[in-house]
């Protein structure tokens, strides 16, 4: 789908943060985050709505991959995940590492997100 951002991502037309990426599915860094280290767990090929993800059990085995990764960096804090699907029409599931919205989706600056990156970094 030529214009989802999403897919943009994924085609390396706009720049993310990357977090894991297999040859099915990406998960980089929300650059306007609720919280401190949100991604986004996506699959690559353009699919709207998570239900309807033909592989939606390896998207939720990544999504928990990612979030035990993320629990063992933070010696065991928790990992909040939110399936909403409204604010891009691409398949997305957020992980919100803590346990409090401290940004309230202020766009996080460059330098946040490669700190984040670092931090998290599964590649």
């Amino acid at each position: 789908m030529t214009e989802c951002i999403f897919c943009k991502i994924v085609a390396g037309e706009i720049p993310s943060y990357k977090i894991y990426e297999d040859q099915d599915f990406l998960v980089f860094l929300d650059i306007f985050p609720k919280t401190s280290y949100q991604m986004l767990v996506i699959p690559k090929k353009h699919t709207e709505w998570v239900w309807d993800v033909p592989n939606l059990g390896q998207l939720y085995e990544v999504t928990g991959t990612v979030a035990r990764h993320i629990r063992e960096v933070d010696g065991g804090e928790m990992v909040r995940q939110m399936v909403y699907g409204m604010q891009v029409p691409h398949a997305h599931i957020q992980l919100r590492p803590g346990s409090k919205n401290d940004l309230d989706g202020k766009q996080a600056i460059p330098e946040q997100l490669e700190e984040w990156r670092v931090k998290y970094s599964m590649i």
